[in-house]
């Protein structure tokens, strides 16, 4: 039997918390997706107008560093939300994201988000407060791996 997109929601610790009727709106804007090794999920500065739960595989973020090569600041695997830029103003990429391996994912339409937020403000508040971890958390990924690169000036 194959999960339902409810099921599969329900089953994510990102999303814990969830009144049962929460989940049943978010359900209506997700799909399942999947991506090949090596694909590109996204670009640095690309609009940005959905999020996705990691289900199976990995993920690397990379962020461009002027006169290098980009750089890897992190990998996330199964259970991992990517994406949080759908969720400000302008709407556009911070990193850029590529699949290590066969990744599936719970593929969620970020104005479609947006809009239950607008309509639920404990929905909204929930999700806000939760994808501003993961901005936090980012960041600061990004800040250590690139001090692991490129050390600080001398």
């Amino acid at each position: 039997m194959m999960d339902s997109a409810y099921d599969l929601l329900a089953a994510q610790p990102f999303l814990a918390g969830l009144s049962r009727s929460q989940l049943d709106e978010l359900s209506f804007c997700t799909e399942k997706s999947y991506f090949h090794a090596g694909a590109r999920l996204f670009e640095e500065d690309g609009r940005a107008d959905r999020f996705w739960i990691l289900r199976e595989g990995h993920v690397t973020l990379d962020t461009h560093v002027p006169g290098r090569p980009d750089a890897i600041v992190e990998t996330l695997g199964p259970g991992a939300v990517l994406g949080w830029s759908w969720l400000f103003p302008p709407y556009r990429w911070h990193f850029g994201a590529s699949a290590v391996e066969t990744t599936l994912t719970l593929e969620l339409d970020g104005p479609g988000v947006r809009s239950l937020c607008e309509h639920d403000p404990a929905l909204g508040y929930l999700l806000a407060t939760r994808f501003m971890g993961l901005v936090v958390e980012r960041l600061q990924a990004t800040r250590l791996r690139l001090l692991d690169l490129y050390g600080t000036p001398s």
